[in-house]
């Protein structure tokens, strides 16, 4: 798997210092249009261009099941996983009538629901297993079954290539993906599961204390509560993650190796990022946070990140819901940057 450790494409520190200068020349008081003109200073340098833009947007719904769920930490069943892969093909979802209103490239990929699924439109077959097993009792997928995830996510960041993206946005569906999320940021934050398990799918108290019980277990059976230094980041995704988690590290990875802006949803899209961050640190210049979601665990994953989300929703949706939110403010800083007049232009006296 050396391909994830290759670098991300270089940032154009020349082009984003052009694009600060074009802002101050702006019909506006320097500022005075806050993150909007760093979104654009910034995407300048990524893209190499001194008027970026975000046209062509490209979302990817990965899903699977947790093996997890067995320990009674999530209030819908395993089934939902793949009922809810239907509903994206039918475009009944929260994302797909995002995805429309954005006219964004969407679709998804089963990497590993429980059920084999028939054939269905916008949606990639290529199901690994019929779920990760139950990591508090033995490591959630093989070596083998990793790889392959992971190489599904290299494999979106290929497709996104071909179509010209510009704005790559990760989603996620698996009952029970909310308490390997957990898992996984308590392991690389060093943290116990009362400060990072949230309700997830909505469980009560009950379903609280079974996650944090299942992730306390986890944690101890695979030797991850220890020092995040200690930690082999990638043996630690085996062990506790997901197949679609693992999908959404190398999209995120690959997306920024190929030069392609991400933009990250949610608690579970940000624990993805944590680990992508931390198997290539040289991608966090690329990925953009969209939300600050209702996820008790999210802000501490945030502040890890050093990441500022765009909006606080009290959103908890997943699915790529909250980062299609923010597109459109991405784009209108774009446009801002690209289309004001300037003082000389417009006949404007400068302070």
């Amino acid at each position: 798997m050396k391909w994830l450790t290759i670098p991300a494409k270089a940032f154009n520190k020349a082009l984003e210092s052009q694009a600060i200068e074009r802002q101050g020349q702006l019909t506006k008081p320097p500022g005075s249009l806050g993150r909007l003109e760093t979104i654009a200073t910034q995407l300048a340098g990524l893209q190499g261009l001194l008027k970026p833009s975000l046209h062509q947007v490209m979302i990817r719904v990965f899903a699977a099941d947790h093996g997890v769920v067995e320990e009674g930490i999530s209030a819908f069943p395993q089934i939902v996983t793949g009922e809810m892969v239907k509903n994206f093909a039918s475009e009944g979802a929260a994302i797909t009538v995002l995805a429309a209103g954005l006219k964004a490239d969407f679709g998804v990929i089963n990497l590993g629901t429980v059920n084999a699924l028939p054939e269905l439109p916008k949606v990639q077959d290529q199901r690994i297993s019929p779920g990760t097993q139950n990591f508090c009792k033995q490591a959630a997928m093989t070596q083998v079954q990793l790889e392959s995830a992971l190489l599904s996510g290299q494999a979106v960041a290929i497709e996104a290539i071909a179509g010209a993206a510009q704005l790559f946005i990760g989603g996620e569906m698996g009952i029970g993906n909310t308490t390997s999320a957990s898992t996984l940021a308590c392991a690389l934050l060093n943290q116990r599961a009362e400060l990072l398990v949230g309700r997830g799918t909505g469980v009560d108290d009950d379903g609280i204390i079974r996650k944090q019980t299942a992730v306390t277990k986890a944690l101890e059976l695979h030797g991850l509560n220890k020092p995040s230094s200690d930690i082999d980041v990638l043996d630690c995704l085996r062990c506790v993650g997901g197949f679609e988690i693992a999908g959404l590290v190398g999209a995120y990875i690959a997306c920024a190796q190929a030069g392609i802006v991400v933009l990250v949803d949610g608690f579970i899209s940000s624990v993805a990022a944590l680990v992508a961050v931390r198997v290539n640190p040289s991608i966090r210049p690329w990925l953009f946070f969209s939300h600050q979601s209702a996820e008790a665990g999210h802000v501490r994953v945030l502040e890890a990140l050093d990441a500022e989300p765009l909006l606080s929703l009290n959103m908890r949706l997943g699915e790529a819901s909250g980062a299609a939110m923010a597109v459109p403010i991405m784009q209108m800083a774009c446009r801002l940057h690209a289309e004001m007049a300037t003082f000389d232009s417009a006949g404007v006296s400068e302070s």
